[in-house]
């Protein structure tokens, strides 16, 4: 899959304000009510991740989940990463 160029991930980027790009990571914070929301949302992304099979990296702290996208063997962003963040961006939030 071909690597995106800038202009293509800055077009991306404009119907998904909350997504950035960060060391060549498509990034986003999502902040729940407490860990459990946290942790259900998680689960959430279980589903379309394994469908795409494409897997993001998560952190969670506490209430806070940071979601990273970056397809590793294209070594960049790809419309691998911008369709899986659109899928994300999609789920309904618990709460």
């Amino acid at each position: 899959m071909a690597i995106l160029s800038l202009a293509e991930i800055q077009k991306q980027l404009s119907v998904m304000p909350e997504w950035v790009v960060v060391d060549n990571l498509l990034e986003r914070q999502f902040v729940f009510n407490d860990f459990v929301a946290a942790i259900d949302f998680v689960n959430r992304l279980v589903e379309p991740a394994e469908r795409a099979a494409h897997h993001p990296d998560i952190s969670i702290s506490y209430n806070k989940v940071t979601v990273q996208l970056t397809s590793h063997d294209a070594g960049g962003l790809t419309a691998k990463d911008v369709s899986l963040a659109k899928v994300i961006s999609e789920i309904k939030l618990p709460g």
